[in-house]
């Protein structure tokens, strides 16, 4: 597992240590992270607070020049609403720590010209199982379903 990779990571276990859904960003820009974050919705009492948007919103407001130079990594697929963010500020690549757990719009991400790179990383896949078995309620909750 790369650095970046392990910080979203790690950020998902903190997700999950504070009761949450063990989900995890960074936003890497020119090889530093400059926004981590974790998905807050149950902790925040939120209703968008993936854990994409939640690094996005730790990276604080940036240039779209800025933007468009980094790389977002998330420990799962992208939902539709993550998705949105990513191509509303022209991030061009994703790096996904899994997508057995959960398929998001990669599709729809590389139809716009994101490239996707999937790890299937093996902390990543086992986080997400455990919590899908242990919380089939909130996980729910959190996709909308």
């Amino acid at each position: 597992m790369d650095k970046f990779l392990k910080a979203a990571y790690e950020e998902a276990q903190q997700g999950l240590q504070e009761g949450g859904i063990p989900i995890g960003s960074a936003l890497v820009f020119k090889g530093k992270i400059i926004g981590r974050g974790h998905n807050r919705r149950i902790q925040q009492d939120s209703t968008v607070l993936h854990a994409e948007m939640d690094a996005f919103e730790n990276a604080g407001r940036q240039a779209g020049t800025v933007y468009r130079q980094c790389v977002l990594y998330t420990t799962l697929s992208p939902c539709a609403m993550c998705s949105g963010a990513i191509l509303l500020y022209g991030i061009p690549r994703v790096v996904i720590g899994e997508n057995i757990n959960f398929m998001g719009e990669e599709d729809w991400l590389r139809s716009r010209g994101v490239e996707i790179k999937v790890e299937q990383d093996q902390g990543c896949i086992e986080i997400m199982r455990s919590f899908m078995v242990e919380q089939p309620k909130l996980w729910k909750e959190d996709i909308g379903v």
